[in-house]
């Protein structure tokens, strides 16, 4: 599953920074994740660092966009791909 900041956001601006497929970008209120990017920190960390630095835990999973491992691995990989690409 990719994650989903929830409306109880208050934009402290600490996920943004923290996710290394920068699939988190400021929206028109709060901060949303671009789940084609999100891959719940997947090849990168243990634990999604959104969730780890979030102060009001307002980031869970997003039950619209589910994925397995092997789909967020997958992601992970095709990503990596693109940043190579651009360099």
């Amino acid at each position: 599953m990719a994650l989903i900041i929830t409306d109880q956001c208050i934009n402290c601006d600490v996920c943004e920074p923290e996710c290394p497929n920068g699939a988190i970008s400021m929206g028109q209120d709060i901060y949303e994740i671009d789940p084609l990017k999100c891959t719940e920190c997947v090849g990168h960390f243990d634990r999604p660092q959104c969730q780890v630095v979030c102060p009001v835990e307002c980031i869970p999973l997003d039950p619209l966009w589910q994925e397995t491992n092997d789909e967020l691995s997958a992601k992970f990989l095709d990503l990596q791909k693109e940043v190579r690409v651009k360099d």
